[in-house]
């Protein structure tokens, strides 16, 4: 039950602040907002203010939610005026509005992440291994206590983040090129081959360990949460990328149901980590709505690049169609995924 508490509050917090973004901006510059919705589906609850425009309601289910603006194909839109329409706003306007859900996600994962170092300290990014277990291939290569990993495969690994990730993407049936900076300054590259495992499911381990220091010092503190922003945002290129070039697959992507196992995870480890998931997660649902797709703000933010280019919009009712076909792919895609997030369970 616990869980499922965190759960329903991370992604109700995430989507406040998203819709939030759009939101307020649309208010600023004169948008007629019909409603804003946390939560998808049926209305559990509703509040419009005597005289208001704006309905503020709660739906049934709390996955996702909506800001509706004017001049995004309401029926109602013909009976407004003009200039309370999204269309009729000037283009930097409009970026303004579809960014900032984002926007106020990015920003919010930002004061997570500073909170947290506040609280309970700074943990060092620098990829140093910390402990080397034995008879594991990374002992039997010559990996030692003290490295630094500089490279992996030839890929950069400024922080701990990259190494996860760079291991993640990597052929775990070849070895891995670690390239590592010695105590004593040398620079060598050491050659490791994962053992696979079976622990449910197929696990691939080398037998590092890297557990940062923690310091307190204000100087760790701004650090870590510009370098942890910039890991992040790191690791979600690299993953798209990963997308796009096969080495990820859509079947290795979580959904709510996998999600909801994290969350369970997390809870289990502290207030901390839960506070670190809702940045991460932020990031994410940031960074994906900026994707140049239909459907996502990143697409109504590439019909407006087009509509400068071309030197006139797009017709609304055309942007629209877009929009709607690319919702309902994306809606296949979840179910895809959610699918397999079952699947994985048994």
């Amino acid at each position: 039950m616990l869980t499922l508490l965190y759960f329903i509050l991370i992604l109700g917090v995430i989507v406040l602040v998203h819709e939030f973004g759009h939101f307020i901006f649309a208010k600023i510059f004169g948008i007629y907002v019909y409603e804003f919705s946390i939560g998808m589906g049926p209305k559990l609850w509703g509040h419009k203010k005597k005289g208001g425009e704006t309905d503020y309601s709660i739906r049934l289910i709390p996955i996702g939610g909506y800001c509706s603006l004017a001049g995004e194909g309401n029926d109602e839109d013909g009976k407004l005026p003009k200039d309370r329409l999204l269309q009729s706003k000037p283009a930097w306007q409009r970026f303004l509005v579809m960014f900032f859900g984002a926007g106020n996600n990015f920003i919010l994962a930002i004061l997570l992440l500073l909170f947290t170092a506040i609280i309970w300290g700074a943990p060092s990014t620098v990829p140093k291994l910390t402990g080397i277990q034995e008879n594991m291939p990374a002992y039997t290569a010559g990996l030692e206590v003290g490295d630094t990993i500089l490279k992996i495969n030839n890929e950069v690994t400024s922080t701990i983040d990259d190494v996860s990730i760079y291991i993640q993407l990597a052929d775990k049936d070849k070895p891995l090129a670690f390239e590592v900076k010695k105590s004593d300054g040398t620079i060598k590259t050491i050659d490791v081959t994962p053992i696979k495992e079976e622990q449910g499911t197929e696990v691939y381990r080398i037998g590092v360990e890297l557990q940062p220091e923690i310091r307190h010092d204000i100087g760790a503190i701004f650090e870590y949460t510009v370098v942890k922003t910039g890991a992040l945002f790191k690791q979600m290129f690299v993953t798209i990328g990963g997308l796009f070039t096969g080495k990820i697959g859509v079947s290795q992507l979580s959904g709510p149901v996998g999600i909801y196992g994290i969350v369970g995870e997390q809870a289990k480890a502290g207030f901390e980590n839960i506070l670190y998931l809702i940045a991460l997660l932020s990031i994410n649902v940031g960074f994906i709505n900026l994707l140049p797709l239909p459907a996502f703000d990143g697409g109504r933010i590439l019909f407006l690049i087009i509509e400068k280019i071309k030197g006139s919009p797009v017709k609304p009712e055309t942007e629209n169609m877009i929009h709607n076909i690319g919702f309902f792919l994306l809606l296949a895609l979840m179910l895809y995924i959610t699918f397999n997030d079952i699947l994985k369970l048994f």
